[in-house]
């Protein structure tokens, strides 16, 4: 039977593949570049593999390093969840694992998680970013935040709200195009997200104007950006309402157009036959948060 490598030499390597440098690793770890070198050949002796390959003065992953780096890179965080999960069963509180949309972790849910942590003290909460469906038990999330349709195999979903997208620019930009109604976004600069390529064409199409114009202007990968960028003047955005609350209410942004609010749904999803009270406590409070962060966008219209 093979012997697995020590958790030492898996660190090691973990190290070394993200900076694709020994020395490096060596500085995040605090040993010296010798041990890792020496983990490394270790670790490639007991896989019967090559993992590096030197490249001028440094070493690169070979294509066997790139995949093992990454399935050890989901590997070991997969372990740091249960160790911070056992250690949150303790008396002192209970954990729950959650994964959240990015933006929509940073903007909408962390302001609100001092309400949470109010209505429920005894929590600690591990908060992870994704993005895709996985699976969920196997990585070991009690609950994940999902936009789309409920389709997640082997979850069960909990409606949240409609996504309710929303047509902004900055008060400057409004006022420097003499943007009176939705149709006048043909004359504005177009920000976009690369995973939507398709929002703005679609709204023209809503509004029964030709889509091609709208395939213009600049592409971002996170809502995030479009945001910061629409709020210096660099283009008109079309966002989730719930991702520019505060920039509504603080007038920073202006709407100007709705485009179809049937673009989709965000939902809790938890486990299929997994019974937990605490990510069931959770699912209860974030279903009243967006109830009362739909009201009140409401009232901003």
């Amino acid at each position: 039977m093979n012997m697995l490598p020590t958790l030492a030499v898996l660190r090691s390597f973990e190290a070394a593949a993200k900076h694709q440098s020994f020395t490096s690793a060596a500085k995040e770890l605090h040993v010296s570049q010798a041990v890792i070198s020496r983990q490394v050949r270790d670790l490639e002796k007991t896989l019967g593999l090559q993992l590096f390959r030197k490249q001028g003065r440094g070493v690169i992953l070979t294509i066997a390093g790139t995949a093992l780096a990454q399935d050890l890179h989901h590997g070991l965080e997969r372990l740091r969840d249960i160790i911070q999960k056992a250690q949150g069963s303790r008396p002192a509180g209970q954990a729950l694992s959650i994964a959240v949309l990015p933006t929509f972790s940073s903007r909408w849910l962390a302001p609100r998680l001092p309400r949470f942590r109010a209505a429920c003290p005894e929590a600690n909460l591990v908060i992870r970013s994704r993005s895709e469906p996985f699976d969920l038990v196997r990585e070991g999330f009690d609950v994940a935040i999902h936009f789309g349709t409920p389709e997640w195999i082997g979850g069960k979903h909990t409606t949240l709200c409609p996504e309710a997208p929303v047509a902004v620019a900055s008060p400057d930009m409004i006022e420097e195009f003499e943007i009176l109604s939705a149709e006048d976004a043909t004359r504005l600069p177009l920000l976009h997200l690369i995973s939507r390529r398709n929002a703005w064409p679609a709204y023209f199409e809503f509004l029964g104007l030709d889509p091609s114009p709208a395939n213009r202007g600049d592409f971002f990968d996170q809502f995030s950006a479009i945001i910061a960028a629409a709020i210096a003047n660099f283009g008109a955005a079309i966002v989730p309402s719930y991702l520019v609350e505060a920039e509504l209410a603080q007038g920073t942004l202006v709407p100007f157009g709705r485009p179809d609010p049937g673009a989709g749904m965000y939902y809790a999803v938890t486990p299929i036959g997994v019974e937990n009270d605490l990510a069931h406590e959770f699912c209860n409070w974030i279903r009243r948060e967006a109830k009362l962060s739909a009201k009140m966008r409401s009232a901003l219209n």
